[in-house]
């Protein structure tokens, strides 16, 4: 079973996925963004390069395959995978792989409103001791709330488990995931 935290930049999944991972001890847990960065440094300067590495189909048909692997490699237990997909073909080009590998998948939609996210956002600290690096990490969340917005208005509030987590902490957002999954 693959549980895929889907939602807004900043938004909790990295938390999510470790607090899910300790509650349920045979889980793993895989960053598709990982792959991305091996697909980045491996297409270096070539002309084919892309700005989103979400855009490269090898991206999708690797995370998909990554996480088949990791399932048979699970043997049982879930592989958590956190990551924000916003564009619906790039959502089902993944989960209709992972069907097609009879890979059962739950995703997971952590959703804010607007303002809770922004404010989120701008608390956070990425890069202790480097506020530089950090506000790049702030300012590309910031100017990613618009396309997850449009992206829930469209389909993603109804392709996904929606817990929302504007008044939650992260600790209940992980008591609703889990009850979301039959899995408390």
């Amino acid at each position: 079973m693959i549980i895929w935290v889907n939602g807004p930049f900043g938004g909790g999944k990295t938390t999510t996925a470790g607090l899910l991972h300790q509650q349920l001890p045979t889980s793993l847990v895989t960053d598709p963004e990982e792959i991305g960065f091996v697909l980045r440094k491996s297409i270096g300067d070539h002309p084919s390069r892309q700005k989103d590495f979400q855009d490269y189909p090898a991206w999708r048909t690797l995370v998909a395959s990554l996480c088949t692997e990791l399932d048979r490699q699970a043997q049982g237990g879930p592989v958590i995978a956190p990551m924000t997909l916003l564009r619906r073909e790039y959502a089902e080009e993944i989960f209709d792989a992972l069907a097609k590998d009879g890979v059962e998948v739950h995703h997971l939609l952590l959703h804010a409103d607007s303002y809770a996210i922004a404010k989120r956002i701008e608390g956070s600290m990425e890069f202790p001791g480097d506020e530089e690096r950090s506000e790049k990490v702030r300012a590309f969340r910031r100017r990613k709330i618009e396309f997850y917005e449009q992206a829930y208005a469209t389909w993603l509030g109804e392709r996904a488990e929606v817990i929302d987590t504007t008044a939650l902490t992260p600790d209940q957002v992980v008591e609703e995931a889990l009850t979301l999954l039959d899995l408390s």
